[in-house]
């Protein structure tokens, strides 16, 4: 829900207390609250140990752009470099009333046990439902018992195979930054600051989004620079960012149709079509 009636509590409090309040962490867009909620429900966890779960939508995962302002993207941050999410699953869609959207479970705990430290378990559950006999608005699958108990096994196993998937927290986080290419003049001369460093042409910035784990440097080398060789990373505006790119995770490669299969199909519409056509005139 939108807490645009709420901001000015809500931004005080983040303003004031920082890490103090509930909300130190950033605040996310007014149109969603989710982040909200749930910084407010981490608030209320026990030092010597507590785990919670909520319910989001997949916005959470993805939305923000790292930036100065601590905004989604740095909540992500906060949560997963303090080794608060423990787990993200994802549900079937069209399990509720009033949305057919996909859904997933975010387990947060502040007390993981050793094999768990420095981890996020990921879990792919959107196969384990069965329909409903009669729907209800847009709720038309539901998880069974056994639907459950399955799902409750992989959480619980904590090892990878097709359904689950073990990433250390860095997996997530990635560099956001800002690849310059210089201003050159009419004859294509590079034009320099008064301390001989190249000025930045504006029009032609852009950005890269590079994992953590990988050398910045390493990567303009193999990816930018064979392109454009005389760009250059401005240090000074690189932000750390995390995401959760749960489809990338699970992705599987169906092979396209052969052409055969294809223009099998085609020749066999263009008769049928030629079939109705001579009705229509017959």
């Amino acid at each position: 829900m939108k807490w645009e009636k709420f901001s000015k509590v809500v931004r005080d409090e983040h303003e004031t207390m920082g890490h103090g309040g509930r909300f130190g962490a950033g605040l996310p867009s007014v149109s969603d609250g989710s982040f909200l909620f749930l910084m407010h429900l981490m608030s209320k966890m026990k030092p010597e140990g507590s785990r919670l779960a909520i319910v989001f939508n997949g916005s959470p995962l993805f939305s923000g752009s790292p930036s100065t302002k601590k905004n989604e993207s740095s909540i992500r941050q906060w949560i997963i470099e303090n080794d608060l999410l423990e787990s993200v699953i994802a549900l079937p869609n069209q399990l509720f009333y009033n949305t057919g959207i996909s859904t997933y479970i975010w387990i947060i705990s502040n007390h993981k046990p050793k094999s768990r430290k420095g981890k996020v378990q990921l879990i792919n559950g959107v196969d384990f439902y069965k329909k409903m006999s009669k729907s209800l608005g847009d709720k038309r699958n539901e998880l069974s018992d056994e639907h459950i108990a399955q799902i409750t096994k992989l959480y619980g196993d904590f090892k990878e195979n097709e359904y689950s998937k073990i990433f250390d927290n860095a997996d997530f986080g990635y560099s956001k930054v800002t690849v310059e290419r210089p201003t050159r003049n009419a004859k294509g001369q590079i034009l320099t600051d008064k301390n001989g460093k190249p000025k930045a042409d504006s029009s032609l910035r852009d950005t890269e989004n590079i994992p953590l784990k990988e050398d910045i440097q390493a990567y303009m080398k193999r990816e930018v620079l064979p392109h454009v060789p005389d760009a250059w990373v401005d240090e000074s505006k690189t932000n750390v960012g995390y995401e959760i790119n749960f489809t990338k995770y699970f992705y599987q490669y169906k092979p396209l149709r052969s052409l055969n299969e294809i223009r099998a199909d085609i020749m066999a519409l263009e008769q049928e079509t030629d079939g109705l056509i001579k009705e229509v005139i017959g």
